[in-house]
């Protein structure tokens, strides 16, 4: 009964911080609060119901450490997805016109935040952490990691494709750095980064959203074997990396 007492706690402050952000998507300062209060809020709910249906203490959130371990985690999503943009804006497939919006970006970072550690606190901290314990690491990783492609096919635009490099190049990157630290800090650090970087700065596509334009006025286009099409760079990532390899 654990993970159901688990899920449930996490998906309802999920559910709740989506209502809340979406009914107030046009106002980025209330976007950044209510994100804000989604991530605290989810924090506090995983570690309180993992400690009253597991009784222990709730090591992979330890607030010691916390600050180093968000900030390791969401340099490397930036950095990574800067990788994709530099391979893009090589090919000809995404030009800068200037500056966006700085407040949509705001507005982007509450909610690409409250995003980030529900989703991670579900997929990470619950499913892969009791899966494994049951089935070992390996196929804990591939489990949860196709489970976490699969659950963004209801996207918009979303594709088979699409959701098997979000899999692949997420469900499993992200499950290894919570292998690799046993701390759900790093990969909520690296998740939300990724996601900021794609919508809040670079201004594209992020999973099929459609959301606000980020910090900086950006097209891309072109070949969608590259640009992902309609869906983003995570779709056409995963494309190139088997190419390149």
């Amino acid at each position: 009964m654990r993970v159901v007492w688990q899920i449930l706690a996490v998906v309802a402050i999920s559910a709740l911080g989506a209502q809340g952000v979406q009914a107030v998507r046009d106002e980025p300062w209330l976007s950044l609060a209510l994100g804000a209060l989604t991530t605290v809020l989810a924090v506090l709910v995983y570690r309180w119901v993992v400690a009253r249906t597991e009784h222990r203490p709730v090591t992979e959130l330890d607030p010691k450490g916390a600050a180093p371990a968000l900030g390791r985690g969401t340099l490397i999503g930036v950095v990574m997805f800067g990788m994709v943009v530099t391979n893009l804006a090589t090919s000809g497939e995404y030009e800068v016109h200037g500056l966006g919006s700085p407040t949509g970006a705001v507005g982007l970072f509450g909610f690409m935040a409250a995003a980030a550690v529900t989703e991670e606190l579900l997929f990470r901290g619950v499913l892969f952490r009791i899966v494994e314990e049951y089935l070992g690491t390996w196929i804990a990783l591939a489990l949860t990691s196709l489970l976490f492609g699969a659950a963004h096919l209801p996207n918009p635009d979303a594709t088979v494709w699409g959701a098997f490099a979000i899999a692949v190049e997420a469900g499993g990157m992200l499950a290894a750095a919570y292998v690799a630290t046993r701390s759900l800090w790093v990969p909520i650090g690296v998740h939300f980064g990724w996601n900021f970087a794609a919508g809040g700065i670079f201004s594209t596509v992020v999973s099929g959203n459609d959301t606000e334009q980020g910090l900086l006025d950006s097209t891309t286009s072109g070949n969608e074997w590259l640009t992902g099409g309609d869906f983003g760079p995570e779709e056409a990532s995963t494309r190139c990396s088997s190419v390149c390899c």
